[in-house]
């Protein structure tokens, strides 16, 4: 029986073909999640940053709270 390299040719072909297609199908994903996470971090970021400021009391300023917090003043 003689060798068919046409067809041996052409199975390999579309092996890497497909091998092409799940790499960039995975790419694509891995790429849509960073998006995904990179915007997700943005907004959650200011917002930690904000909590973590709030939470420090401002004793890495330097400067002194009084005692009923931020939001009390001396009217109340």
């Amino acid at each position: 029986m003689k060798v068919n390299y046409g067809f041996e040719r052409a199975q390999r072909k579309h092996a890497k073909d497909l091998k092409k297609q799940e790499k960039l199908r995975r790419r694509e994903e891995e790429r849509a999640k960073r998006k995904a996470l990179k915007e997700g971090q943005s907004g959650g970021v200011s917002g930690s940053v904000s909590s973590v400021s709030s939470d420090s009391g401002g004793a890495h300023d330097g400067e002194a709270r009084p005692p009923g917090g931020p939001l009390k003043t001396g009217d109340e």
